[in-house]
């Protein structure tokens, strides 16, 4: 077992403080949490873990390929020279934060993290792989300076995990650090809407370039979370994309160059509000019978916790499947996270989702144990159901929503 990715453990650790936290909150008698946006927040983060599985080896051989052929400096591993790294990430990171919600393609990746209405542990998950992609762009002056790979990655991983502990509502102003660090309070500012806090508190780690580049402001006034526009769907796609079709949607309406490049590269303020309500009415058309049934959330939880271990797995023995099997995993993965998403709204298509993660249960099995005695089963299991489709799907649908589509 020496070649497990212990990376893996990150998993149950931060699930550890978010169920502390759950805790703490009901402790206190405070309600920090709901369930659909908890929900939708861990979908995002474990949809950001699958593809950073396969996207990460890509960004370090990049870093190398860097670093070899367009360093300006090399720079040796030194105590001061890793305390100037950690300056630079920094740094880096406060403008790559500030430009995201500043420019219309970054913002596209980055508004993700602010949907969620609530402000806990989940949402610090609410992160999307394209979020990474860009991050990656503005971490790669790093070895262009002249950082080696090895010490580039080191410091974004260790300074990947503060940030988790300033999204929460459950610890107050934390005296004197309010000057130095980025604290829980000054990252409820920057994840409010309310119009004094808009574009505030961009640091990750130290507080200073807000107060260096003026835009740094104190909590005072309740925050109030998520985007000016709510929005109004727990769906995984439509959480994803729904940015993303506004700028397509606005592209396509301008009459000049000027005007796209304007919406490529222009703020957020620059979309025309009216594209969002327009896509709203388009695609998130909602069922008028819509009756919540405790056995939809207990389904959703269970289903929840059972893509949390099976991406904890998939994880860990990282080095002992092929590329074939973790690409079936991931599959599942993904289509599990979507098909919650969907269920929270009710939508008609979720069991055919259920219909294609059991065809990859039954493929990744047999990747592992090719033989024909396995094969018939695995295929008859998948075969019966479509035999009954229409069947299990309407005892299906009345068991989880209690009413029949």
């Amino acid at each position: 077992m020496e070649h497990l990715n212990i990376l893996a453990f990150a998993i149950p650790f931060f699930v550890g403080f978010m169920l502390l936290e759950y805790y703490v909150s009901l402790k206190k008698g405070k309600q920090y949490f709901h369930f659909e946006e908890a929900v939708a927040n861990i979908n995002v983060g474990i949809g950001e873990r699958i593809g950073d599985l396969f996207t990460t080896g890509v960004f370090y051989f990049v870093f190398v390929w860097i670093h070899e052929k367009w360093a300006i400096f090399h720079i040796p591993s030194h105590i001061i020279t890793w305390i100037i790294l950690f300056l630079f990430t920094d740094f880096i990171w406060y403008w790559y934060h500030r430009l995201g919600h500043e420019i219309n393609l970054f913002w596209s990746a980055h508004v993700v993290h602010h949907q969620s209405e609530d402000f806990n542990y989940t949402v610090s998950v609410r992160i999307t792989v394209l979020q990474a992609f860009f991050r990656a762009l503005f971490w790669s002056f790093l070895p262009l300076i002249g950082f080696s790979p090895a010490m580039t990655t080191v410091i974004l991983l260790v300074h990947g995990v503060y940030p988790f502990f300033t999204h929460t509502r459950t610890i107050g102003k934390l005296g004197f650090l309010e000057y130095i660090l980025v604290t829980p309070s000054h990252h409820r500012v920057h994840h409010s809407s309310n119009p004094e806090y808009l574009d505030k508190n961009y640091g990750d780690v130290l507080i200073i370039w807000d107060k260096l580049f003026g835009t740094f402001t104190a909590e005072k006034a309740a925050p109030v979370y998520g985007l000016t526009k709510p929005v109004g769907s727990y769906s995984f796609l439509w959480q994803h994309f729904h940015f993303v079709l506004e700028m397509a949607i606005a592209f396509k309406r301008a009459a000049t160059w000027r005007e796209r490049f304007k919406i490529i590269f222009g703020k957020p303020d620059d979309i025309d509000p009216r594209i969002r309500s327009l896509l709203e009415k388009k695609l998130l058309r909602k069922s008028s019978d819509i009756r919540p049934a405790l056995i939809l959330y207990r389904y959703i939880m269970y289903q929840t916790i059972c893509t949390i271990t099976i991406l904890f797995f998939m994880i860990l023995f990282e080095h002992y499947q092929t590329v074939f099997q973790l690409m079936i995993a991931a599959a599942f993965i993904l289509i599990s996270i979507i098909s919650t998403g969907a269920m929270l709204e009710q939508r008609k298509w979720i069991f055919h989702l259920e219909y294609l993660r059991l065809g990859l249960i039954c493929i990744y099995i047999y990747s592992w144990y090719p033989y024909i005695w396995l094969a018939l089963p695995l295929i008859a299991l998948p075969a019966f159901v479509l035999l009954y489709y229409n069947t299990i799907r309407t005892h299906y649908y009345k068991l989880l929503y209690q009413h029949a589509h």
